[in-house]
């Protein structure tokens, strides 16, 4: 190849660099989020809070490192060296492809939990419904309350971990078989995990799909879903 046949090459190279640039300032607006996505303030104020605490952590226990900790500590590092949330969220993508998104969240996830758990948040979830339900009601109550802390509590384990002791007790106290309130819970977990699919997290990589894509799919499977298996519990 000589230097005239280059020449096109190049020129096309820095066309279509200009065309994508050209693109991206086309898609940026002044929405809301799209101001929350370009604001240092997001990750600078969440980063300062990781090192806060790491701070107090070490300071009280001294190098003490454990697997939290150092999740922590990466999470601080990406929070502090990234200059906003669309730049953090665009460096996970490159650094781990499709499972970015969930390098992230699983971290905030916890943190949620933990937050629900110890101020008492979902034991006043679960025991607000028990206490108007009945010993025909208590399953679909008990499907409906784990659908909605599955939201916030995405780990099966630790959300059972959180109803047992108050679904358990009172289907003892209803003489409602502990079996059909597990099985509510359990269904009520994966009941709404159709709008958290990290299950098809294997299937999107193979693809080359992204959640957005089948996101609308999973919500109608969603409401059909809640649906039947309300008034399966409901009747039967």
């Amino acid at each position: 190849m000589n230097k005239n046949e280059l020449i096109p090459t190049r020129f096309c190279m820095k066309a279509n660099t200009k065309i994508i640039v050209e693109e991206e300032k086309a898609a940026t607006t002044n929405h809301p989020n799209d101001k929350l996505d370009r604001s240092r303030m997001i990750v600078f104020i969440g980063g300062l809070f990781g090192l806060f605490y790491l701070g107090y952590h070490f300071y009280t226990n001294g190098f003490a490192l454990d697997l939290n900790t150092v999740n922590l500590m990466f999470l601080t590092a990406a929070l502090l060296l990234y200059g906003n949330v669309k730049e953090l969220g665009n460096g996970l993508k490159k650094a781990s492809n499709s499972v970015g998104q969930f390098a992230l969240q699983y971290p905030f996830y916890a943190g949620i939990m933990g937050m629900i758990s110890a101020s008492g948040l979902a034991v006043w979830m679960s025991d607000g419904i028990t206490q108007v339900a009945n010993e025909h009601t208590l399953p679909f109550f008990a499907f409906l309350s784990s659908g909605v802390l599955n939201m916030f509590v995405p780990s099966g384990g630790g959300q059972w971990a959180i109803q047992a002791p108050i679904i358990l007790p009172a289907a003892l106290d209803l003489g409602v078989e502990p079996a059909r309130v597990v099985t509510a819970v359990a269904w009520g977990d994966a009941w709404t995990n159709m709008i958290q699919p990290f299950w098809a997290v294997p299937l999107l990589a193979i693809a080359g799909l992204k959640i957005k894509d089948i996101m609308g799919f999973c919500v109608i499977t969603l409401l059909y879903s809640g649906i039947i298996i309300s008034a399966v519990l409901l009747l039967f």
